[in-house]
């Protein structure tokens, strides 16, 4: 957003939109490659899925959604930031959320106030989606709640990133 090239992005003929849209499809796209890997690296080193093409189809869906949530977050966080400083390091905080959730440990092991917070923070029913899919174990409402946060937080999301960005830049 300090760059000259959001100025001029900002007098084309183009929907004001896309250039976030762009922005987002390229990290979504990105973070997907990543996963990828990660998952070739978990296959090589004695991870056994027991999923079927569907349940494996459903887990890329939930990353996908996912990916798509967080990224949006991400831009509203790095358009409210003050510097550019301040704008990477604003998603940090989310680097936290899946190790306070069930990713590492089940939650009914968690001290009471942990366990709370856990039970309820959206990683936890992405990661117990994403384990049940892939291990073939059940997932119950998980699915449901999961994808409730991933829609609640990117539409949110998008529409305070693009208020954000329609907004008059300040003079400098």
């Amino acid at each position: 957003m300090t760059e000259g090239v959001i100025a001029r992005f900002r007098t084309m003929a183009v929907a004001r939109s896309s250039v976030l849209t762009g922005h987002v499809i390229g990290a979504t796209i990105q973070t997907l490659i990543g996963v990828a890997v990660v998952t070739g690296a978990a296959i090589a080193v004695g991870f056994r899925p027991h999923a079927d093409p569907l349940d494996w189809l459903a887990a890329l869906g939930v990353v996908l959604l996912l990916t798509f949530a967080i990224t949006w977050l991400c831009v509203g966080l790095g358009l409210s930031a003050k510097s550019v400083e301040t704008a990477s390091n604003s998603p940090m905080f989310l680097t936290l959320l899946p190790f306070l959730g069930s990713g590492f440990v089940p939650t009914a092991s968690l001290p009471t106030g942990l366990r709370w917070f856990a039970e309820y923070e959206p990683f936890t029913p992405v990661n117990e989606t994403l384990r049940g899919l892939l291990t073939g174990t059940g997932i119950g409402d998980n699915l449901v709640i999961t994808l409730a946060w991933c829609v609640g937080v990117a539409a949110l999301s998008y529409a305070w990133s693009r208020r954000l960005y329609e907004r008059e830049p300040k003079p400098s």
